[in-house]
Formats: C-alpha cells, sequence, structure tokens
C-alpha cells in the first residue's frame, strides 16, 4: 500500500507554517499508512475515522475530532450512513509553532506529561464556531489564510488549553524516546490491536525486514509465535473472568474461525475453552 505524506499530496499552496484543508471524498479507507508531516487537527465533519499512532489507538464520530502528533500512523475512513462523502477539516501546523506559544505565554514545561500521540476532543458551541471560521478562512487567498490562521491557532491551543489542561501540550513537544524504547512500548501497546507486521513495522519507522529482525532480538520469539501467545492469553482472561463463550471472541483474538482458535487454546493450555472455563 502506497504511504501518503499530509501535507504535501495535498498540494497545499500555502507555504506558511499552518495550513488548512477541507478534505472531503466518496471512498473509505482502511488503516492507510500515512506519514504526517506536520501536528494535525482533524476536525471530523461527516462520517467516522480510526487511527493507530504508536501507542495510541482512537475511534471518533462526527461529534469529535483529533490532534495528532508528527509520525507514522495508520488510518480508516468510513462514510457516514447517509450518502454524504466523508469530511474533514484537517489544520496543519509545526512543532516550532507551538514552542512559540509556549514560549509567549511562558508555559511551564517541567512537568511530568504523558506521550500520547492523538487526543480526542468533544466539540462544543465554540468549538463549532471556530471549525466554520476555519471552513470560510479555506475559501480564501493562500496570503491572507497564512495571517489569519496564526491567529486562529493561537486562539485554539488558548481555549484547550483552559478547558481540557495542558496536557496535550506537552505530549507534542515531548523529546522522541529511544529508538529500543519506542520500539519496545508500539509492542506492547498493539500486542491485542490485529494489526499486520506491515502496518506494525511502518508504525516503528522500520522495513519489514529489519522489524522482524529487531522482534526476535528483543522479544526472543517470531512475532507470529509472539503474538499469538499474547491473544490466547488474553482469551484465556475473557473466559475465565468476563464469562464470554469462546464463539463470542475468537474473532476478536484473531482467528478465521471457531475451530482453529479451539484447536490452538488447547495446544496451548492442554485443554478447551470450554474445560478451560470450567476448570
Amino acid at each position: 500500500m502506497e504511504v501518503i505524506n499530509l501535507p504535501d499530496d495535498l498540494n497545499i499552496k500555502n507555504s506558511s507554517s499552518f495550513k488548512i484543508f477541507d478534505y472531503r471524498t466518496s471512498e473509505e479507507c482502511f488503516k492507510q499508512m500515512v506519514s504526517l508531516q506536520q501536528n494535525t487537527f482533524s476536525f471530523l465533519l461527516e462520517g467516522s475515522k480510526q487511527v493507530f499512532s504508536d501507542k495510541t489507538a482512537v475511534s471518533i464520530e462526527k461529534k469529535s475530532f483529533l490532534l495528532m502528533k508528527r509520525g507514522h500512523c495508520l488510518m480508516t475512513e468510513r462514510l457516514p450512513d447517509t450518502k454524504d462523502n466523508y469530511r474533514s477539516m484537517l489544520f496543519f501546523f509545526s512543532n516550532k509553532s507551538l514552542l512559540d506559544f509556549i514560549q509567549k505565554h511562558k508555559i511551564d514545561t517541567l512537568k511530568q506529561h504523558n506521550q500520547k500521540s492523538i487526543h480526542s476532543f468533544h466539540y462544543d458551541d465554540f468549538l463549532k464556531t471556530f471549525v466554520n471560521g476555519l471552513i470560510n478562512i479555506s475559501t480564501l487567498d493562500p496570503e491572507i489564510q497564512a495571517k489569519l490562521l496564526e491567529v486562529k491557532f493561537e486562539e485554539l491551543i488558548i481555549y484547550l488549553k483552559e478547558t481540557q489542561g495542558a496536557d496535550f501540550i506537552f505530549s507534542i513537544i515531548s523529546n522522541v524516546d529511544s529508538q529500543l524504547q519506542n520500539f519496545m512500548e508500539i509492542i506492547e501497546t498493539n500486542n491485542l490491536n490485529k494489526l499486520t507486521l506491515k502496518e506494525l513495522s511502518f508504525l516503528s519507522n522500520m522495513s519489514l525486514s529489519k522489524f522482524k529482525r529487531e522482534f526476535e532480538k528483543h522479544f526472543h520469539s517470531s512475532p507470529s509465535k509472539w503474538f499469538q501467545e499474547k491473544r490466547l492469553e488474553h482469551s484465556a482472561f475473557l473466559l475465565k473472568n468476563k464469562s464470554c463463550r469462546p464463539s463470542d471472541i475468537f474473532e476478536e483474538i484473531g482467528y478465521e474461525n471457531l475451530s482453529n482458535f479451539i484447536q490452538a487454546f488447547k495446544t496451548k493450555f492442554g485443554m478447551t475453552p470450554k474445560q478451560y472455563q470450567l476448570d
């Protein structure tokens, strides 16, 4: 699958640190590989969206919007139930823009902060009006856009900081972890998500062959075997503690049919899922 680079692939004429794009499409995408070259607000207007980043997975409907840190992610976009197109107003900004904001408003960045790469926020009346303003700005001359977007960015960050707290600011500007720590966290965070090795290697910013080598080096197991073990252990938890039926969970665990799940479970635990529940 081809990687989409944003905002470059949108051919936006505005060359400033701030860019907006009124994105509409009649085609759905599933786990599209996206390289975000700038931090991005995705103001969802129609449809639904799911994003996997290095350590975060978030799903939203059009009552919410996302802030995504620059980097690699997998993006799923679904059309609304009506015949309308998927629509999202994208607002791109650089790290420097955020650092300038922090310096101007004298925000203390020494406190501990989370490492989330994606933040979701709910719309309120103010934010709905704000997005409508961006839609209007997107129709203007690029030179006028650039001047207005600098003001709109400051307005948005001030409002979110006062209503949501400053954690999202700290996580966006936080230093990148060491490559090894980042790699380990990506694996641990996604051990139950049904991502392919190609998708995981993309999130890790590695080739598939390097990803497999690094995985076996640090986890002392092949990726397929390690993920199968983790998912079977999770299935055992669901069977014993959540009273789930095998027929309810085999797809969630990553098996195409119930019989393959039962056989794999029996190989690992020495008994069938039903026997395990009754043991």
